[in-house]
């Protein structure tokens, strides 16, 4: 019979021998969904209990990537939340055309979906040439899949649903070549994207940014783990630049809230405000 007061005591362990086995720290994760993420790792690792899993954290260093795997929920999808997608498309883009040199940060970019899908959107609005997307992710395994642009085929008809509502004017096809219940995207779309490793818990600003998107990520974290990213987004932004939550996200209780004006609330995009424009107190 489950013991929660005991899982929870094991869970602390784990993070504590994570961190210190390996450098990464878990602390400020939501503890429900990083709860059950740590138990159906055991499951998934035939682990009796999370402290069977905390012996092979400490002593299987090759187990690593399959531990952030299992931490990092890489999911996403091309064009997800189309009408998200579609506002980038007819109101922010437009607005950045105005620069010489386009900087966008996909944090937590996970297989990459979203990344391909920005550079089709950049591809379309004649700006691609003139832009860089730097993609980053805590996991290394999440990071090769997202450089290797291969996916199932059978998303293929959603996908191009997706892209159809983000008011793309061409078919997906165009973008990717199909073979054995595969699709691989054009290479060229990765011809401006440079992959890395960041650590949104960890590190410091990656580069200085036109457009920022993080979506669905910051729901998995802690609410002082939340005000240290948004810190850091509002510290990589140019002055105007802009941000793209996650539709379930907002800033509605973030104290950085204060950096930030809402662009479009609905579709959570929201823009950096200059220093004077910036509430305090």
């Amino acid at each position: 019979m489950n013991n929660p007061e005991l899982d929870n005591i094991e869970v602390d362990l784990f993070v504590q021998a994570l961190q210190r086995r390996h450098g990464y720290d878990f602390s400020q994760y939501a503890p429900a969904s990083l709860k059950r993420r740590v138990q159906l790792l055991s499951e998934q690792l035939e682990c009796k209990t999370i402290s069977g899993l905390i012996e092979r954290v400490i002593h299987e260093p090759k187990l690593l990537p399959r531990l952030l795997d299992g931490l990092t929920v890489p999911a996403s999808d091309m064009f997800r939340d189309p009408t998200m997608f579609r506002a980038l498309r007819e109101t922010v883009l437009p607005m950045l055309a105005s620069y010489p040199q386009i900087n966008i940060w996909q944090a937590g970019c996970a297989h990459g979906q979203e990344v391909y899908s920005l550079a089709i959107l950049l591809e379309e609005a004649g700006l691609y040439e003139r832009s860089q997307i730097f993609a980053t992710d805590l996991s290394e395994r999440a990071l090769e899949h997202a450089q290797e642009g291969i996916y199932p085929a059978r998303e293929a008809q959603q996908w191009s649903r997706n892209y159809q509502a983000s008011g793309g004017s061409r078919s997906l096809a165009d973008y990717y070549s199909a073979r054995y219940n595969l699709l691989k995207l054009d290479q060229r779309l990765r011809r401006h994207v440079t992959f890395a490793r960041h650590n949104l818990a960890a590190d410091g600003v990656f580069c200085e940014a036109h457009l920022i998107l993080c979506r669905n990520v910051l729901i998995y974290f802690s609410n002082p783990l939340q005000e240290r990213v948004l810190s850091l987004f509002s510290d990589s932004l140019v002055r105007g630049g802009f941000l793209c939550m996650g539709l379930r996200e907002s800033l509605d209780y973030a104290s950085s809230a204060n950096d930030f004006s809402a662009f479009d609330e609905s579709q959570r995009i929201y823009r950096l405000a200059a220093p004077q424009e910036r509430k305090f107190g």
